[in-house]
């Protein structure tokens, strides 16, 4: 019953990601925390484990979007391999000041982090395309706070990424399709420095690696994998403006859910 509940977990966030265009970690993430609750996981390693799994998730769904992007020529795999760096770097140290952080805190974190890109999307702010792409040393400082940020509140990255090579001067086509692959990135050292912050913890549900819950891994990227293409069929027959409303709206409820569970 408990992996059933992990494969409708996936089934939905796999349908709302393909109809937003979202990587999966907006919604995840709050899914498990609702989830885990109700399973009476410790509530210290919560949001740990919330966050630990969503990364683990996007490491199949990066895949997937960086070689269909690939294929149509959409990245940048200079800025790729200049970014990615740094960005490891940063998502270790995120995951490592996470493990430090009671879920209460990081349940705030994430939650403000959703009640501000629901409200970007509502001011429909874009920022203009003022300069280059910096150099290396420009690039690090960006990775790492790309990488720190998204290892605590358990995305892929786009929500910042996509924004930032915009604002350099790169086409929203190729930003996009970059910003898939520098998921990746994200997604793999993330996990990996939730598995390894989390062994030592000897409270943590049986069949979790670190702070990386399987069942729900496992039930959660098999059904998002079939349901996301479906959410990007109805994605088409909708207006934009009405997908974004809808999108803010659901993070709005997310956020707000989020807050209310702490008082």
């Amino acid at each position: 019953m408990e992996f059933l509940l992990y494969v409708i977990a996936g089934a939905l966030a796999g349908l709302l990601s393909g109809l937003f265009g979202v990587g999966g970690g907006l919604i995840i993430v709050p899914i498990l925390s609702f989830l885990f609750l109700g399973l009476h996981f410790p509530e210290t390693h919560l949001m740990h484990l919330a966050l630990g799994s969503s990364l683990a998730t996007i490491i199949v769904t990066s895949i997937a979007s960086s070689r269909a992007h690939h294929r149509k020529n959409n990245i940048n795999w200079h800025v790729v391999m200049q970014i990615s760096p740094s960005i490891i770097i940063g998502t270790l140290l995120g995951t490592l000041l996470a493990a430090q952080l009671h879920s209460n805190w990081l349940k705030l974190l994430f939650a403000l982090f959703t009640l501000g890109v629901a409200t970007q999307l509502v001011l429909d702010f874009r920022p203009s395309p003022h300069r280059r792409l910096p150099g290396y040393l420009g690039s690090s400082v960006v990775g790492s706070v790309i990488g720190a940020v998204s290892s605590l509140v358990g995305i892929g990255g786009g929500t910042l990424s996509v924004p930032y090579l915009i604002y350099c001067n790169v086409d929203t086509r190729l930003a996009i399709g970059t910003s898939s692959a520098i998921g990746l990135p994200i997604a793999i050292s993330g996990t990996i420095g939730y598995i390894i912050n989390g062994l030592g913890v000897q409270t943590l549900p049986p069949l979790s690696l670190g702070f990386v819950y399987l069942p729900a891994l496992v039930g959660i990227s098999l059904a998002s994998i079939f349901t996301a293409p479906l959410g990007a069929a109805i994605a088409q027959r909708l207006p934009a403006k009405t997908l974004k409303q809808l999108f803010a709206l659901l993070l709005y409820l997310l956020g707000v859910k989020m807050l209310l569970g702490l008082i």
